[in-house]
């Protein structure tokens, strides 16, 4: 019998040349929860649902998580350790199925509970990782980090079955969201799937958010793909876009016209997955509503949106994301046999290296900055070990400069144009 899958839901959609869309959801009622998923699976579109969790939740706070349920307090998402479990499983009878998954999404640095938690309700599909989920949410340790992923990828295998294969999703591609060159994003990306793999994963995920260009966008996205069919040659896997991470366009009319074009880089690149954003997200909490139209509107741009011919950016000898990104992949593999132990030296050795990441074990020696042409660039490479030409130019960045380029996409569509 072959096992239902998350990872295998997406892939057949995709090999029937549909993009999968789903939004990044989560309410603290149990009853708007359900709802929220009833929308999503009956928008005009192929989606998948989602449980993103509450703060409280993500960082292990379960006795704040009670007193908010206890009080009717409202929550940024589900509390699915602390609402019982005969609670979640009302909620989620009758829309969580294998013509509709769920995939539960959460920011935490230590997983276990919320892995166990999830399982229990037969949801077996999440995302994180021990890099991405822990340097830019906290300062919990990139060592613990580690540590509690090994401990929540052995979790989720140890949950296969002949009817079930658990499935990872690496957050790798969305490191702090912006201002990351694309390369640092594959290679975390590809290196987070490895970590996966090696802890027995199966089906997984690698993630690529919307950077400032759409050329460059391309070019990462045919980097992660080569990449991952390098080291993840045997796996069930697929690549997904995120729709722009920064700070989004305040005006309708500029957050929707950046989802598009976040909807036709996934079908230009061949991703099978689309994260959206909405076009509130300027301005509040997005609605159920919102993120309806954000899924119909991102799934009609990808209809008209056509695959470009194989391998159109170049994706092996000749492209500077996939050369730098290979460079830092493989140096890391180096170092040690544990991928776990191989990430932690990277980063305290800062082989590996997080532009403007604030937290404690990120060396913060290395800068970027958007080129006249739109593309990410390194202005200090740090300790990082790439050649010379990946530094275009060694040059300080000022603080205005930060901020300017950290609003450049939002105000580029609010005036009508485009990256």
């Amino acid at each position: 019998m072959t096992p239902a899958s998350f990872g295998g839901f997406v892939s057949r959609a995709h090999a029937r040349g549909a993009l999968v869309v789903q939004p990044r959801m989560g309410f603290g009622d149990p009853r708007l929860m359900r709802e929220g998923l009833e929308r999503t699976r009956a928008a005009e579109a192929v989606t998948v649902g989602t449980l993103t969790l509450d703060s409280y939740t993500r960082v292990g706070d379960l006795a704040a998580a009670g007193r908010a349920v206890r009080d009717g307090a409202a929550l940024n998402g589900y509390p699915i350790c602390t609402h019982s479990p005969d609670v979640s499983r009302a909620m989620l009878d009758g829309v969580h199925g294998a013509g509709f998954p769920v995939q539960v999404r959460h920011g935490s640095a230590r997983p276990e509970h919320i892995v166990a938690a999830q399982l229990s309700l037969g949801l077996d599909a999440t995302e994180g990782g021990p890099v991405s989920y822990c340097l830019p949410y906290g300062r919990t340790r990139l060592a613990d980090a580690v540590t509690a992923w090994r401990s929540a990828c052995a979790l989720l295998a140890a949950a296969r079955s002949e009817t079930r294969e658990p499935h990872l999703e690496s957050f790798g591609g969305c490191m702090l969201g912006q201002l990351c060159p694309p390369s640092m994003l594959v290679a975390l990306s590809v290196l987070e799937g490895v970590f996966f793999a090696r802890h027995g994963l199966r089906s997984i995920s690698l993630s690529y958010a919307q950077q400032t260009s759409p050329a460059q966008d391309l070019e990462a996205m045919a980097a992660l793909r080569e990449l991952a069919g390098e080291l993840l040659p045997d796996l069930d896997r697929h690549l997904v876009v995120y729709a722009y991470m920064g700070v989004f366009p305040g005006t309708r009319a500029g957050a929707l016209r950046l989802l598009e074009e976040a909807a036709r880089l996934a079908v230009e690149s061949g991703a099978a997955r689309l994260i959206v954003k909405t076009a509130a997200e300027a301005h509040r909490i997005p609605t159920i509503a919102d993120n309806v139209e954000a899924l119909e509107r991102a799934a009609r741009a990808a209809r008209t949106a056509a695959p470009r011919p194989a391998a159109p950016p170049p994706a092996g000898a000749g492209s500077e994301v996939y050369e730098e990104a290979r460079i830092l992949v493989h140096t890391v593999l180096g170092l040690h046999d544990d991928i776990g132990e191989a990430l932690l030296l990277a980063f305290r050795r800062g082989l590996l290296d997080i532009p403007y990441c604030l937290h404690p074990d990120n060396a913060g020696r290395t800068r970027s900055f958007i080129d006249t042409d739109g593309r990410l660039r390194w202005a200090d490479t740090g300790r990082l070990p790439l050649p010379r030409t990946a530094l275009a130019t060694a040059r300080r960045v000022t603080s205005d400069e930060l901020l300017t380029a950290l609003t450049r996409v939002q105000r580029t569509y609010d005036q009508g144009g485009i990256r």
